[in-house]
């Protein structure tokens, strides 16, 4: 019941993430129909292109081997071991063929669906896959019920075909029973093309449905729940909590780094109580005034305090101070429609320490 619930639960598609992950451990939509497809279809061409000649030259073995069995001595262990050898090799030349096409035609129904991947967790041993639970449900599930009436509906078939082909072919089977064998070879070869002609043609059709229910069922299995998309999201995307938590971590550190820099600021300009921007201007070093912290409300009052521990003169502009916050950024210079306010206030702190210097 609860895995009903949860398939019920599963009503989003799966997502491109979900879809890539399960390729790469190589869990892909499958059709066994096509293979079989393929492989009678290999069948079916070698009938037609290469088993005349194969038929042809298997008769006259046959018919040689028949007519004068005195050229085949048995005498001798090793006579009947080359006889053994001969008759061998004889069908091994007629199938050889046959066997080339069925191992190209397996390899290319599986090429066709999916293309090859090397994947270690499919060849690992795990003992999930000899679970019990699990192999009843594969036998007994949706997915066991429509590979058996699969089954069903082909091994109805072939007995089908079977029937209707020997029903009006048997006079033909029987007439070349008296026949020669090359004869009596190539009329079964003829009764063989219409029978995979037709075998061919319907597991055509059963393949491609096959196909299409394959990777239907496979999409519906990756169906996710609308809690296992918002949890994707924020695992691509990132928790926003955690994300919160770190812009304001990074915000702590700017805001230590700046208090730090602060001691190091030729002047600061000031709104009474909402507008800090502590800046530096060093002659010989900056080609303008630099922005070495700002801040707002208790972050201005911090800059405003240290200032004063160390004695660096505070111009409150309340105009030229809420201008400059919006406008500045922290280690630039400050943009040149400042120049002319900020040089007049250099030089009122230069000319400052110039008295003081004459003073002392």
């Amino acid at each position: 019941m609860a895995e009903a619930v949860d398939k019920d639960s599963k009503t989003e598609e799966a997502t491109e993430k979900k879809i890539r992950d399960t390729i790469e451990q190589g869990k892909l939509p499958h059709s066994r129909e096509t293979a079989i497809f393929a492989s009678f279809l290999a069948i079916l061409v070698f009938t037609v292109f290469y088993a005349k000649g194969a038929i042809v030259n298997l008769g006259m073995f046959l018919a040689m081997f028949l007519e004068k069995p005195e050229a085949w001595p048995m005498d001798t262990e090793t006579d009947v071991i080359e006889l053994y050898k001969t008759v061998l090799f004889e069908i091994g030349h007629a199938v050889v063929s046959l066997l080339v096409l069925l191992v190209v035609a397996g390899v290319g129904a599986s090429v066709f669906q999916n293309l090859p991947q090397f994947v270690g967790d499919r060849i690992r041993p795990q003992l999930s896959r000899i679970s019990i639970a699990k192999g009843w449900n594969r036998l007994f599930g949706l997915q066991g019920f429509v590979e058996f009436g699969k089954s069903l509906a082909k091994l109805a078939f072939a007995i089908a075909v079977l029937a209707f082909t020997l029903s009006e072919d048997h006079r033909r089977l029987l007439a070349g029973m008296i026949t020669n064998p090359v004869a009596f070879g190539l009329e079964i070869r003829g009764i063989a093309v219409d029978i995979l002609t037709a075998i061919v043609f319907v597991m055509g059709l059963i393949a491609v449905a096959d196909i299409v229910w394959s990777r239907f069922h496979w999409r519906r299995d990756l169906r996710m729940t609308k809690q296992e998309v918002k949890d994707e999201l924020k695992q691509s995307e990132g928790d926003p909590i955690v994300k919160s938590r770190l812009r304001s971590l990074a915000r702590d550190r700017a805001r230590r780094r700046m208090m730090t820099a602060v001691p190091r600021a030729t002047l600061i300009i000031a709104n009474p109580t909402h507008y800090s921007i502590a800046l530096k201007y060093v002659r010989e070093e900056d080609s303008a005034p630099v922005v070495l912290a700002k801040g707002q409300d208790l972050v201005a009052l911090k800059i405003r305090e240290i200032a004063r521990e160390h004695n660096i003169p505070i111009f409150e502009d309340v105009a030229l101070a809420r201008s400059m916050y919006k406008q500045v950024s922290v280690d630039s210079v400050i943009p040149s429609q400042f120049y002319q306010a900020v040089a007049e206030l250099v030089r009122i702190v230069y000319s400052k320490k110039a008295e003081r210097r004459a003073t002392s």
